[in-house]
């Protein structure tokens, strides 16, 4: 989790990014956009930049346009990693945001969306968050998952998801690397059961469907590529 690319080119935080708003749901602060009438949620697990991110919030508005109700939770509880604080190196911070701490507090976030009146929930996991959508994915919680360059996503992990997953991966990734991506695919084609989909995007690097550089004309469309296969994903099989 300590490589450079978990935290290259970080975002410049914004609370009041995005056209939806933040409200407390589940226990938590959460980005919500969209609908509160619609049937179907989806919520996006932020990498460890945390739930103000621009980028993601546009994201979010995007799928909220489609007719979802999205939300994006604080589960970094408003201490989002930062290069600034040379106390807390990433491998200090994390020990204070395991991704089982995000795993059971995304349990009441889910209840709370229910709560509305909504019937299926997708939930989408980008690096640090896609480890927690996958004990999502394993325990039916919800009904379809989208990983996108994950965090200490294993193959055991892989091996017991019984929901559809979109897995979304980087060429150039130190941590889920196209040889490991491979491996979820492997594992994934055994079970006929769990309808899914790998796809390795070439010339990228890791955090780019979130953290790509708007000056990169072929980041940008890639990220934007990425962003419409979640997007059919969720459509196809969260209903």
């Amino acid at each position: 989790m300590s490589g450079p690319q978990c935290c290259s080119n970080p975002p410049t935080l914004d609370p009041s990014a995005g056209s939806g708003h933040v409200e407390q749901l589940g226990g938590l602060p959460a980005y919500v956009s969209g609908s509160s009438d619609s049937k179907l949620a989806i919520i996006l697990l932020s990498d460890v930049f945390g739930y103000e991110a621009p980028k993601l919030r546009k994201l979010a508005d995007k799928v909220a346009a489609a007719g979802f109700y999205v939300v994006v939770p604080d589960f970094l509880h408003g201490d989002p990693f930062s290069f600034e604080n040379a106390d807390r190196p990433l491998p200090v911070w994390i020990k204070d945001h395991g991704t089982e701490k995000g795993f059971e507090e995304a349990k009441p976030i889910i209840e709370a969306v229910k709560s509305k009146g909504v019937s299926a929930v997708g939930a989408a996991g980008f690096c640090w968050g896609a480890k927690v959508v996958v004990e999502l994915a394993k325990c039916e919680l919800i009904q379809a998952a989208v990983i996108l360059h994950p965090y200490i996503v294993t193959v055991d992990d892989i091996k017991a998801v019984k929901v559809p997953i979109a897995v979304l991966g980087a060429e150039i990734d130190e941590m889920a690397p196209p040889e490991l991506l491979k491996q979820f695919e492997q594992v994934l084609s055994t079970k006929p059961e769990v309808y899914s989909y790998v796809k390795i995007f070439p010339k990228v690097i890791h955090g780019w469907t979130t953290r790509y550089d708007d000056e990169d004309d072929g980041a940008v469309k890639s990220a934007e590529e990425a962003h419409q296969d979640l997007l059919q994903w969720f459509v196809k099989y969260v209903k």
